[in-house]
Order: C-alpha cells, then structure tokens, then sequence
C-alpha cells in the first residue's frame, strides 16, 4: 500500500518555472540554476565523483522536487559502474506529482531521466526503484523521523530551505542526529554557510570547512566526521 502522505505545500511559482513554499517564502532550488547548484554543492562538496560505489549510501534533509536525486542518477549512470546505490530523502511535505514535473521542466536534462521516478511517485510510493538507485524517501518531520531512522549514510545533503526561514531543520539537535547517522568518515555538504550552522556541525563531531559557494554565493559549508 503507498505511505499516507502529509499535507502537501503550497506553492507560487516564480517566473512560471520555479516553486516557490509559501510556508517559508523560499523558493525550492536556486534561481542561478538549480541543477549546476546541485553539483557544485552536493555533488562536488561532498567529492562523490571519487567515491560513488556499489552500496554507496547518500541522505538528504529536503527532497523537494526530486532534483539532487535526479542529479545523483545522472552522475551514477555516466561513470558506469556497477551496483545499487542507496539514497534516503527526509520531506516534511511531499509535493504532488504534477507539481514536480512542472519545476522539473525548468531542467532538460534531468526531466530526460525523471520518468521513472514521477511513475512511481504519482503511484503513491515512497520507495523507488530507479536506475541504479533504491531511493526511499520518509514523509515526516525530520525531529521525529530521523532520530528514529536505523540507517548511516556515506554523505549527506543538508537542503533545507534556507535557516533564517526554516529554523527547525537546521536545529542543534538536528545536526546532531545527522551526525549520529553518518558513517566514520562520512561527509556532509550545504549551501549555506551560516555561522551558527557550522558551529552547531562542528560541535555534533565533524570537521567543517567552509567552501566557495555557486554563482553569487560567496560561501557554502561541506566537511567530514571525525
């Protein structure tokens, strides 16, 4: 049977093409591009490139519109290597199906690989199977659902939306419990550098550096437990 999902958000959409929560007045992905964001800051800040392999486990706080997964899917399938990756997405309100295609529009190249995920996730599932990757995303506040999670991941994706409109997900005791679900060595990398942000990563065990950030973000925060 598909999860019961939460209440889905609100949206406006900028320009046509780019949704925006009218909960926390941010918009979902970047205006520079949100896909060239995704690389620098997730993919790049946490060197999957090197390190992508068969068992490879990322999570994320924030699955949005699907777009740092598609992303993923897209590395993975051109390096061409073999195995499954694991990819576990925390999402306090799922947005609906249709919602999604249409902010995907904005990006060709990942509306090209979205068609099995939007099948699925129109379907109701919050399990997916995609092409090289077993996804699952847990509907939910992330103060509850994560804490209770028994899983460790190799990286994760911090995308919230931004701290000074969604202090909740970016909480002490949230960033500790993302540093308790992180494997030795495991990395972390997000686009914002806020200085209560890093200090609170820093004080949950990982080693925090801050990074060039993408387009006219001076600085982003990526770093790896010690």
């Amino acid at each position: 049977m598909p999860d019961q999902s939460p209440e889905a958000p609100t949206l406006d959409w900028r320009d046509g093409v780019i949704p925006v929560s009218t909960r926390f007045d941010d918009p979902y992905f970047s205006l520079n591009d949100g896909l060239a964001e995704t690389r620098h800051v997730f993919l790049h800040g946490n060197r999957l490139e090197a390190r992508l392999c068969d068992g490879f486990h990322i999570a994320e706080l924030g699955f949005g519109t699907g777009l740092n997964l598609l992303a993923v899917q897209i590395l993975w399938g051109a390096m061409g290597a073999p195995g499954v990756l694991h990819f576990t997405s925390f999402e306090a309100f799922p947005m609906e199906a249709e919602d999604i295609a249409r902010a995907l529009a904005h990006f060709p190249e990942a509306r090209a690989v979205a068609g099995p995920f939007l099948d699925q996730w129109a379907e109701g599932r919050r399990v997916l199977d995609l092409p090289g990757i077993r996804a699952q995303i847990i509907t939910g506040d992330a103060r509850q659902t994560l804490p209770a999670w028994q899983g460790a991941a190799d990286a994760w994706f911090l995308d919230g939306f931004s701290p000074a409109k969604n202090p909740e997900l970016w909480s002490d005791a949230l960033m500790q419990a993302v540093a308790d679900h992180t494997k030795p060595q495991g990395s972390f990398a997000t686009y914002t550098a806020a200085g209560h942000v890093r200090r609170a990563l820093q004080a949950a065990g990982f080693q925090v550096e801050r990074q060039p950030g993408h387009g006219r973000k001076r600085h982003m925060t990526a770093g790896w437990r010690v």
